[in-house]
């Protein structure tokens, strides 16, 4: 028997649906992001494109490509071992034709050696996910507070709270997942939405600002370890301030050099 028997499966994925301890995904976009993760232990982790907000300086997601999909998500397939992996389909790679969903959703999955990709939206994505897995590639859904609709929700917004939303949310749960995803990320909605939907649907549940009644939960890599200056989003719990220890150290290296105490002697070749 050849593979990695540790290794986190779709199958596995879903069978740990009401069952065992809550899923633990993480984003990551390169080798280092990665490997700390494995070593952590996540079940999953996925290639966000929220890379264009904590890596390239954008405002939203929405100018994130292919092609910068395409590349971090072949260099964290380099480093991925265990866990699960997840890459996001860009905006507009998913939303004109079933047929180029298709052909992007394969593209990421051969650079990278992806489990799944990840789609967000509902009903309006239907015929995308189906044609995705009719190609034998697993889909994770994404509803809620759906990033790559920033524009037309009027910025990030708390989606649900109203009876009529909350309804339509579920009903876009219901759809994706008779469409055939296997899991689905919430989003962005209030705890008791979360909680019905959880129940409601056969397919494990991921939150990230929605409940801890979600069969799992999803963070910004970069917004657990505050890596970023500046405030987070509500529902980040950061576990460490990177960013402030990162400048203390780069601080104490600039006063060394300008000391002339580094480099010293055992750090350079005679």
């Amino acid at each position: 028997m050849t593979g990695n028997s540790r290794k986190m499966t779709v199958p596995r994925f879903q069978q740990r649906k009401g069952e065992g301890p809550p899923l633990v995904m993480l984003t990551a976009y390169d080798v280092p992001t990665t490997l700390a993760a494995e070593a952590a232990g996540v079940d999953a982790i996925l290639v966000g494109d929220s890379l264009g907000n904590v890596l390239l300086g954008h405002e939203s997601t929405l100018p994130v490509t292919m092609d910068e999909m395409a590349l971090h998500a072949r260099s964290v397939g380099r480093a991925r071992k265990s866990a699960l992996l997840v890459v996001d389909m860009p905006w507009l790679s998913y939303h004109i034709d079933p047929r180029e969903s298709v052909r992007n959703a394969a593209q990421l999955v051969r650079v990278s050696g992806a489990d799944a990709v990840k789609v967000e939206g509902g009903r309006k994505r239907v015929d995308a996910i189906r044609a995705i897995v009719d190609a034998e590639i697993p889909v994770m859904g994404h509803l809620g507070l759906t990033p790559q609709s920033v524009l037309q929700m009027g910025g990030y917004k708390v989606q649900g709270r109203a009876a009529a939303e909350a309804e339509r949310i579920r009903e876009d749960a219901e759809a994706i997942v008779e469409a055939g995803v296997f899991s689905m990320v919430l989003e962005g909605v209030p705890p008791k939405l979360a909680k019905q939907i959880t129940g409601d649907v056969s397919v494990p549940t991921i939150g990230i600002g929605a409940s801890p009644a979600c069969d799992g939960q999803v963070l910004v890599y970069h917004d657990l370890l505050g890596m970023l200056p500046g405030p987070s989003p509500k529902f980040v719990r950061r576990y460490d301030e990177s960013f402030d220890r990162h400048v203390k150290a780069i601080k104490r290296w600039s006063d060394d050099v300008r000391e002339r105490s580094f480099p010293a002697t055992d750090e350079t070749y005679e």
